[in-house]
């Protein structure tokens, strides 16, 4: 047995649940009589719509096929060899499942060891290799590929990635050396780091293409056998490749520094995987690829044993799996069908809703207004977006006409919503008019209509609490911008009954939203979490620290942006409302800051003014210092970011025992989808727990060993 088959064969063992890849060979003729061709196809034996991914077993299958072909190769009895993925999917890279349980680090070593000496087995074949991708490559699905001599890709190829810093890894199976090599440190810098964290930015296969890192493009219908007659005009010398050639010299190096730059915007260096691959990146200059994956090998294993890639496959799990089975959610049987949405209201949250549902229900869209000018407005708004989509090429002008035809405005509720099935209203955020709205709504809406409520912070059961009919109201919490953030916080009402809800959550899945049960409780998830977490900041601020000491403070956690930028996102009189809205709820816990009560009374946008003399980087509006009003406490940075996270432990401690939602990966999946927390924090709670500050404020870890850690 050669000792990589002896390596993968006891990492198997760690791995007991891989879904194993085969890698089948096959013999072909290739055209223009090139010669007899062996082409390997990776399969997971799944239906084609199941992503094929590399374990032990599976590599030890790559590497098993690897022998023949090679001794063919050595024989002389094929030209090339080519690899290439079932239909649609190419490979999509490490089985995370396995990696996740892994305890010690000579076993997380072996791991980027096997791939790494299968992959270079490929490489080292004695006539000249091929990738084909096919279908979704990401990972080590692409690494396999780079390895390869030549690389064609499809044209409807969806998704191309190397997304290992985004979850807290490294391309470790050759992405950070062999890609700079071939591409260019700068492009390379912008695959690996700025795409990957730019919330794993996928590449379509004519940007594959473009970028250098395949030879050819090809349509998606004829794709192999378009490759393969590429292949063999290849091998005759009929197509010469041509590869520019690699500047080493300080645009290298000026790639490295790019790459820190937006690493550091992105992470603030609290999270090292980016920081690790581009030291790798860095080294790569030299060409000495065996450097270069000696030192992948032992990153992948430093950050496999760290807490970042836990939390980052939690997120990851979180995402893909809990998103798609809501805890608490009823029987989906028991939705009822919406073949009509009304819309209360024209404004702008209301017209963007109304576009969500018009695109992605395809049915029927009524807004209502108080006046024919805000009606024709919020019409007009739907339109406008409709022909923006048709312009950019992703509707036809048959479909455009459809959507156009299909929402209209009406002042008259009974005109609009006699026949509605589902209708959700997105009007100000006062009590007293929902209560009027909602029940104008139920004097002319039909008896089975669901009545859904965009509030943000109100109570769902005092909203529906003088209608006849409370049962069929529910919270239907979106955040905004609402066409990009997936979340939708669900709220049952205390008398919402299971069919409303079900309705609820099936219109949710048809939106293709992330829809979390929340009880109807104060501000919900998401608003009530950021409103403590604000709140600290402000209240520092108010005793004596200065804005920049308290917003530093908070930079170690890689938040997508401070604490002040996103209260200027959402704006600080919804930011002021919501706090007072907690204020009346929890007076000991929730304040309501003087200086953001001043900010908003002089009308100011935000805290900062930005300038182009300063590259529009933030800074404090001398207009709002000269509101500010402070005592003479004065905290450091790390005083301040110890208050904060003590107070986010305590209220995400305070929201589990109310049973605000299910369980604390509820709280992360509506932190990550709703607020754009990053992957490497799993959300919060693994972070608390890390820190240590779970247990310091609550006597507790939130999660369980081995969720978002490494296994006991």
């Amino acid at each position: 047995m050669s000792t990589t088959a002896e390596l993968l064969k006891g990492a198997a063992e760690l791995f007991p649940d891989e879904v194993v890849t085969s890698a089948h060979v096959r013999h072909l003729d290739l055209p223009f009589g090139a010669g007899r061709f062996a082409l390997i196809t990776l399969d997971n034996g799944f239906d084609h719509t199941k992503p094929t991914t590399f374990g032990p077993q599976s590599l030890a299958n790559l590497d098993a096929a690897i022998d023949q072909v090679e001794a063919e190769a050595a024989a002389g009895d094929i030209v090339g060899v080519g690899i290439t993925g079932k239909p649609f999917i190419f490979a999509v890279g490490a089985d995370l499942k396995g990696v996740e349980l892994l305890k010690e680090h000579k076993d997380a070593l072996a791991i980027g060891k096997g791939g790494h000496e299968v992959f270079k087995r490929l490489a080292g074949i004695a006539v000249p290799t091929f990738a084909y991708y096919n279908g979704a490559a990401m990972g080590g699905g692409v690494e396999v590929g780079l390895h390869c001599e030549y690389r064609t890709v499809s044209k409807a190829l969806p998704a191309f990635s190397l997304p290992e810093v985004f979850l807290g890894l490294v391309p470790g199976w050759g992405g950070c050396t062999i890609l700079p090599n071939l591409i260019g440190a700068d492009k390379a810098v912008s695959v690996i780091i700025e795409n990957s964290l730019n919330q794993n930015k996928q590449l379509k296969g004519s940007q594959v293409f473009d970028l250098g890192i395949a030879d050819a493009l090809f349509e998606g219908a004829d794709f192999l056998e378009q490759s393969l007659i590429w292949t063999a005009q290849v091998l005759k010398g009929d197509v010469k490749v041509e590869r520019p050639v690699i500047d080493r010299g300080e645009a290298w190096d000026q790639a490295v520094a790019r790459g820190r730059f937006i690493a550091d915007s992105k992470v603030h260096g609290a999270a090292p995987a980016a920081y690790r691959a581009l030291d790798i990146i860095a080294a790569a200059k030299n060409g000495d690829l065996q450097q270069g994956y000696d030192a992948e090998d032992v990153a992948l294993a430093d950050l496999i044993m760290g807490g970042e890639l836990r939390s980052g496959i939690y997120a990851f799990n979180l995402v893909q799996k809990r998103a798609k089975r809501p805890a608490g959610a009823p029987d989906k049987s028991l939705a009822r069908p919406v073949t009509k949405v009304g819309v209360v209201g024209a404004g702008l949250m209301a017209s963007q809703l109304a576009l969500l549902f018009l695109r992605r229900l395809e049915v029927p869209v009524v807004l209502t207004d108080i006046d024919q000018e805000r009606v024709d407005k919020g019409v007009g708004y739907v339109h406008a977006e409709i022909e923006k989509l048709l312009g950019k090429g992703r509707i036809n002008q048959d479909k455009a006409n459809r959507l156009k035809a299909l929402v209209t405005g009406v002042l008259d509720k009974a005109e609009g919503f006699s026949d509605a099935d589902f209708v959700i209203e997105a009007v100000f955020e006062e009590i007293g008019v929902k209560q009027q709205v909602f029940a104008e709504v139920e004097a002319v809406a039909p008896a089975h209509a669901v009545f859904a409520t965009n509030t943000s912070s109100l109570s769902v059961s005092e909203m529906a609490s003088k209608l006849k009919n409370p049962e069929r109201v529910v919270g239907f919490h979106f955040f905004n911008p609402v066409a990009i953030l997936p979340l939708l916080e669900i709220v049952r009402g205390e008398q919402t009954d299971d069919a409303s809800l079900a309705t609820a959550f099936a219109v949710a899945k048809k939106l293709k939203k992330t829809a979390v049960l929340t009880k109807d409780a104060p501000a919900f998830v998401v608003n009530r979490i950021l409103t403590r977490f604000m709140g600290e900041i402000q209240n520092v601020i108010d005793e004596g620290t200065s804005v920049e000491v308290a917003e530093k403070a908070v930079e170690p956690l890689g938040l997508p942006m401070s604490p002040l930028v996103l209260l200027e996102l959402v704006g600080p009189a919804i930011g002021l409302h919501v706090s007072e809205t907690l204020n009346r709820a929890f007076p000991e816990r929730f304040t309501v800051s003087p200086n953001l009560a001043a900010v908003v009374k002089a009308g100011k946008r935000g805290f900062y003014v930005y300038s182009a003399e300063n590259g529009f980087k933030p800074e404090l509006d001398p207009e709002v210092a000269a509101l500010l009003k402070q005592g003479d406490s004065v905290l450091t940075e790390e005083q301040v970011r110890e208050r904060v996270l003590d107070a986010v432990a305590q209220e995400i401690g305070l929201m589990l025992d109310e049973g605000v939602v299910a369980e604390a990966q509820d709280i992360d999946l509506c932190l990550i989808t709703g607020a754009g927390w990053p992957f490497h924090l799993g959300g919060i709670t693994p972070y608390l727990d890390r820190e240590g500050v779970s247990e310091r404020v609550n006597g507790k870890k939130f999660l369980a060993p081995g969720v978002a850690s490494v296994p006991a």
